[in-house]
């Protein structure tokens, strides 16, 4: 019996107990009265529930009535957003954007875009991961994300585009009890060689059997950077770090910036990019992501694109 029931008769309940009567349900409805409560009375029928009590001069809802009143507006806005949805991906909308971010990339550049994307494109569900170095191209190649936002490596993997966003400054620093944070500057690589540094390792194939900035032959290795954050902060090594993670710490003198024999001038800087597969360009949700990105760090360099080869 329940299958009966129309969405034309739970938007005419609906109407009906928002309007206070029938006449005025059936005047906002452009129907006749008739018409109207014939349809709740059917409803009701399939139902099992009297929905109203007819017993005054106008119809009021009755306990179980106002109830199933929220499930009735909760099953028409579900419809409105299969609509909607269902409009989206006939113009090229995806259903579904995934976009997998290194954990170098600012957070507050994330969060504010994510912020601005739930306004612009509220059906479009956002899954986000966060991964280091390769990792965050994995997840792009096998198809689990749509857009990555990444770092460089040495070497690329091919099919892919890569569009620059930003450049990342990047600082090393030790802890202010750390024997570093006492030699006088620039180091010299050979006193860095004699301390622990902190590596951030690659959990993905792509960069097997390479280092990237290793300057000590002891190092720790991990693979989470607020781990590797708090090994710094407690003297357990120096290593780099991204210049807006740190940046309070150094304000506050819980860690000290290194500078580095031969380093090259105004610091280390890690260009991001966002990349996705040539033969899978984003849709209209992920190049927006893209390009409010791109907007959010105005006056960065500008953007270039070309294939990864």
């Amino acid at each position: 019996m329940l299958d009966g029931v129309s969405l034309d008769q739970l938007r005419t309940f609906v109407v009906a107990a928002e309007a206070g009567s029938f006449s005025a349900a059936a005047r906002k409805l452009s129907r006749a009265q008739s018409m109207v409560s014939e349809l709740v009375s059917n409803l009701e029928g399939q139902l099992g529930v009297a929905l109203f009590d007819r017993s005054g001069r106008y119809p009021k809802l009755t306990a179980e009535g106002g109830i199933l009143l929220a499930d009735a507006r909760n099953i028409l806005a579900g419809v409105e957003d299969l609509k909607t949805r269902a409009s989206g991906m006939s113009s090229g909308l995806e259903p579904e954007l995934s976009v997998v971010v290194d954990v170098f990339f600012p957070i507050e550049a994330i969060t504010e875009t994510a912020r601005e994307f739930e306004k612009k494109f509220p059906t479009v569900p956002l899954r986000l991961y966060v991964e280091a170095l390769g990792s965050a191209y994995q997840p792009v190649m096998d198809g689990r994300a749509t857009v990555g936002v990444v770092g460089s490596l040495p070497l690329l993997p091919p099919g892919l585009m890569i569009e620059r966003l930003l450049g990342v400054a990047f600082v090393m620093v030790a802890a202010r009890d750390h024997p570093l944070a006492s030699v006088p500057e620039p180091i010299p690589k050979r006193e860095l060689g004699r301390h622990t540094q902190l590596v951030l390792t690659d959990r993905s194939e792509l960069s097997a059997g390479r280092e990237f900035g290793v300057m000590s032959g002891s190092t720790w290795r991990l693979a989470d950077l607020s781990a590797k954050h708090a090994f710094l902060l407690n003297g357990l090594g120096w290593g780099g770090m991204p210049a807006h993670t740190v940046a309070g710490d150094m304000a506050e003198g819980r860690l000290v910036e290194l500078t580095i024999e031969d380093g090259p001038p105004g610091g280390f800087i890690l260009q991001m990019s966002a990349i996705y597969p040539i033969a899978r360009a984003p849709g209209p949700a992920g190049r927006w992501f893209i390009e409010h990105l791109r907007t959010y760090h105005a006056g960065y360099p500008a953007t270039s694109r070309k294939p990864v080869p």
